[in-house]
């Protein structure tokens, strides 16, 4: 078996010897021999095929995680997964794609929306404090143009999660003027972050998560901050549209952890993004999404994220067409899966105008 330092492999398969060292430590890529005194890597010219592949999908932006589970598979199953990820990466460019779009409108004072004046929202929201917890600390609304869930910790929990949802109640009621949407939203959450620096003023280690929806009447425009996340079901098929920001989905991505895993890290509710009584104001997550007549959205605490699979909360939404009785069907099987936290969810369907119902 030819044998090849880690610089001329390096060299060979086109991946840095930082890069592999690193996928040695993470077991991707293990060298084929290590020298028991100095260290140094030695891999075999077999591995060449595995670490090109590995270099491949790394331009192509592919997590680690995600990469270790196509070299893991079989030519015709690692092509689906690679094929998978693709269609994904496409999706979230097409999002980006339609916020440039919206920009240059925005800009250049034209407008390229179409005409939506016949779809409106129809909403529930319900917050239970479950079966485990003393006291209820989320708060869950709905209204005409504002969806949100927060979730609050610490001594203050409850009071900061009232807080930030109260700061963005503000625009039910304001007019949204053409091509700012996204601005509005971002000031609300400077409020929010204040209002929350007041409620919790007692506690610095307090705070809350928030997700939230702003209805235009054509997108919605999306805020999140921490760990409860937004859905969309479409055609059928659900998918997340938000991003935890906690300790163990950084793992994760970076390949340190596999998703299983994480599910039962003693770590999986470290928040690395969050609204604290400490005053900081964290970097949300913003953006625009198109919304289509029939689609639905969710928002929910991690209450009932971390009970219920994907799988399980696709069924939901799939099976039950009211909102009102879809979060308390939700909020019901969280409950009998030991209902170990609050949860809180928000539905919201894109309807014709008229068929919409304030609950």
């Amino acid at each position: 078996m030819g044998m090849l330092t880690i610089g001329a492999f390096a060299k060979a398969c086109r991946l840095s010897p930082k890069a592999l060292r690193l996928y040695d430590e993470l077991e991707l890529l293990r060298p084929a021999r290590v020298d028991p005194e100095t260290g140094y890597r030695y891999y075999a010219v077999e591995q060449l095929e595995q670490a090109r592949l590995v270099a491949w999908l790394r331009r192509l932006g592919m997590p680690l995680a995600r990469i270790r589970l196509v070299c893991a598979l079989d030519g015709p199953a690692a092509g689906r997964e690679v094929r998978a990820y693709w269609a994904r990466v496409e999706a979230e460019t097409a999002t980006r794609r339609d916020l440039a779009a919206f920009l240059v409108d925005h800009l250049t004072g034209t407008s390229s929306q179409k005409d939506t004046a016949m779809w409106e929202l129809r909403y529930a929201a319900l917050s239970d404090t479950g079966l485990v917890r003393p006291a209820n600390q989320d708060t869950a609304y709905a209204g005409a143009r504002v969806l949100a869930v927060a979730d609050g910790f610490g001594s203050a929990g409850a009071h900061a999660s009232t807080a930030a949802v109260e700061a963005l109640k503000i625009l039910d009621r304001e007019t949204l003027p053409a091509g700012s949407v996204l601005n509005m939203l971002d000031d609300a959450v400077r409020g929010a972050t204040r209002a929350v620096r007041d409620a919790a003023a007692a506690d610095k280690e307090a705070g809350t998560t928030l997700t939230a929806m702003l209805w235009t009447g054509s997108q919605l425009a999306l805020v999140h901050i921490g760990d409860s996340r937004a859905y969309l079901l479409r055609d059928g098929e659900l998918f997340r549209i938000t991003h935890d920001h906690t300790l163990v989905q950084s793992m994760v991505d970076e390949g340190r952890l596999t998703v299983e895993e994480a599910a039962a890290h003693p770590q999986r509710a470290l928040l690395l993004k969050g609204l604290t009584g400490d005053g900081a104001a964290p970097s949300p997550d913003l953006r625009l999404q198109d919304a289509l007549p029939g689609d639905r959205y969710l928002l929910c605490s991690d209450g009932l994220s971390r009970v219920l699979t994907d799988a399980d909360i696709e069924r939901t939404l799939v099976s039950v067409p009211d909102p009102e009785e879809a979060t308390r069907t939700l909020v019901a099987r969280a409950n009998d899966a030991g209902g170990p936290d609050n949860v809180s969810c928000v539905v919201a369907d894109v309807v014709e105008a008229g068929h919409s119902r304030r609950l």
